[in-house]
């Protein structure tokens, strides 16, 4: 996370937790329509508009105040969706077992991106099956985007 990121989740992280949810994540980035600061919340269950919108109003006046942003942007607060990437223990603990697609920084024996069953994980690596007999284990740190692959 950039600075203002940091700085942001820090304040919303408490006031989230008051409500139940738990933040996932903060961007503040460029998109089509100018500057944007999206907050990504989740609770045991998933989570609805309304907590969005809770939430959404809760942080407006303290984000007011801590003033982190100098232009004008966007504020959005939204749910992670059913294909978020694997972030936290919890996003990890939630796909074990299940088949995942992981997207490498730097090439690794040729290839920046592999598919396969999500075996184990700590707070430093994870392990994916490849096939029946093959395992590979990366660092996390060496990971771009760690997602679920979702078939219907």
């Amino acid at each position: 996370m950039g600075k203002v990121s940091d700085e942001v989740f820090a304040l919303v992280a408490p006031i989230a937790s008051g409500f139940g949810l738990e933040v996932i994540d903060v961007t503040y980035e460029k998109r089509f329509d100018g500057m944007n600061l999206t907050v990504v919340i989740d609770k045991d269950g998933g989570v609805t508009i309304d907590d969005c919108e809770k939430l959404h109003r809760a942080i407006d006046q303290p984000l007011d105040e801590l003033d982190p942003i100098d232009t004008s942007y966007t504020l959005n607060v939204s749910s992670p969706g059913i294909d978020r990437p694997l972030k936290t223990d919890r996003d990890y603990k939630r796909n074990l077992n299940k088949k995942i697609s992981v997207k490498l920084y730097k090439p690794l024996n040729g290839r920046k991106i592999y598919e396969g069953v999500l075996t184990d994980y700590d707070a430093e690596t994870f392990s994916i099956g490849l096939n029946d007999e093959q395992k590979i284990t990366f660092n996390k740190k060496d990971t771009a985007k760690v997602e679920p692959i979702i078939e219907f």
